[in-house]
């Protein structure tokens, strides 16, 4: 194989496994939010949680972003030359 051809498939690896681990963080964490009943109606309420997510922030999820990086840095500086 083509030297070039494996560091766009590092690449692209790099890239999946990025996206598959910012995806496992958030899923590992539990529940994303939770039904609970409302004490007012007696149903439940929405899971669409009441303040902003906090779980899709740079500072948790920089190995993910630094990874997708890398992985795009190499495919691009392959294909361009």
């Amino acid at each position: 194989m083509d030297s070039g051809l494996v560091l766009i498939w590092i690449g692209a690896l790099l890239i999946i496994g990025g996206v598959l681990y910012g995806a496992g963080q958030v899923l590992w964490r539990g529940r994303l939010s939770d039904a609970r009943l409302s004490r007012s109606t007696g149903r439940k309420t929405t899971l669409e949680p009441q303040q902003s997510p906090r779980s899709f922030s740079f500072r948790t999820h920089w190995p993910a972003f630094v990874l997708i990086l890398v992985g795009g840095i190499l495919i691009l500086t392959e294909t361009a030359f």
